[in-house]
């Protein structure tokens, strides 16, 4: 019964950091990523779609992406998106394919950019923090009940403890990387 919750709690945790992993790849840095357009969805026939059902993203350069619509009609619905996104990036295109210039991040875009990768790893680890006073309830309730001794909560209690430093180390690990990206000149 315990470990079930231990593994559901970590499960849970995992789904945190992956999360937390995800938001940091769509965050510009210098370089050209795809992952850069994630989060843009397009309204293509009066429906919301992921960009990347639309159409297919290449990195050529280091500071360009193409965006090759699948319908060339979606074209100017994309380049709106595109543009009404914070990403900040300027598209252009000659019909068929669009092209998105990445442009050099100034100093002060780079410290905007630090405090929101810190603020996205700041909600990851709420996030864990969430699950391990989750887990600790179900523990409680589980003493209350009488299904477990104090003794096997106390050590259930320092296990998920164990897990949350883990899993908030790596969120740390992955700021601390996409921190160094971010500052890279």
């Amino acid at each position: 019964m315990i470990d079930d919750l231990i593994s559901d709690a970590s499960r849970r945790m995992d789904k945190s950091v992956e999360s937390t992993q995800t938001e940091f790849n769509t965050v510009r840095t210098g370089r050209a990523s795809a992952a850069l357009l994630d989060r843009i969805t397009v309204d293509y026939y009066g429906q919301p779609t992921p960009l990347q059902q639309l159409a297919t993203i290449n990195v050529p350069e280091p500071r360009l992406l193409t965006v090759q619509p699948f319908d060339p009609n979606s074209v100017k619905d994309i380049e709106r998106a595109i543009q009404e996104s914070e990403l900040g990036l300027t598209p252009s295109n000659d019909g068929k394919v669009i092209r998105l210039p990445i442009p050099q991040l100034t100093e002060e875009r780079r410290k905007d950019l630090v405090k929101i990768v810190r603020q996205i790893a700041e909600d990851g680890r709420i996030a864990i923090r969430n699950v391990r006073r989750d887990a600790d309830k179900h523990l409680k309730d589980l003493k209350m009940k009488g299904e477990v001794g104090e003794d096997d909560e106390r050590r259930a209690e320092e296990r998920v403890q164990k897990l949350t430093d883990e899993h908030t180390g790596k969120i740390d690990d992955l700021l601390k990387r996409k921190e160094t990206e971010i500052t890279e000149v």
